[in-house]
């Protein structure tokens, strides 16, 4: 009779336990809005982020390990793997490229210009594709976002005649930056993965 009795008071002590553990579980934090998000990030000066591309154009492609380290307006960029043996190094700063090939030979500006056309099979917008990596519009274009209203982050970009998406997002930094993304114009497409953000 007492261990009928023990029963319902287990239960109740149990059920009591539980309902203690789940109020101990702190309420998830709203995400930032968008308004503030895309300032902070668009005023971003300084990042390095280290990942793979891979590249389709013009019914060619290739795939790199990727370096990218933005320190204000200077861009510097070293993939390796494409454009021969080893890696080419490309450093924008303003109107100024550089592109240092895997023999060593320095190409600037128009010659720049050319040549990486000529390899990647298209000339990157690096001037906005700072800003693309970081989940957020160039400032100084037009720009259709899509938005995910649940995140406050973006889901799609068109801007420059690019159109990007957004596959997937991982934390960096207590917040959340691009971890997949894909950027398409006319036949030219370039896919991305973030192993590792530096804020």
């Amino acid at each position: 009779m007492r261990i009928e009795r023990l029963r319902p008071a287990a239960a109740m002590l149990a059920a009591l336990a539980a309902l203690a553990a789940c109020r101990s579980v702190p309420p998830r934090a709203a995400p930032t809005s968008w308004e503030v998000r895309r300032p902070q990030l668009q005023a971003l000066a300084h990042f390095e982020l280290r990942g793979r591309v891979a590249v389709a154009a013009a019914g060619e492609g290739f795939n790199a390990n990727l370096r990218w380290i933005q320190q204000g307006t200077r861009a510097q960029l070293t993939l390796e793997g494409p454009l021969g043996v080893g890696g080419a190094q490309v450093i924008a700063a303003g109107d100024e490229l550089t592109l240092v090939t895997p023999h060593g030979e320095q190409l600037d500006n128009a010659a720049a210009h050319a040549e990486l056309a000529a390899r990647l099979g298209f000339d990157p917008p690096l001037s906005s594709l700072r800003y693309w990596v970081l989940g957020v519009p160039d400032p100084a274009q037009p720009s259709t976002e899509a938005l995910d209203p649940d995140q406050q982050r973006l889901a799609a970009l068109t801007q420059s005649g690019w159109h990007i998406d957004y596959v997937s997002y991982g934390v960096a930094d207590g917040g959340s930056l691009p971890a997949r993304l894909t950027l398409q114009r006319d036949a030219v497409r370039v896919r991305l993965l973030v192993d590792d953000w530096r804020l």
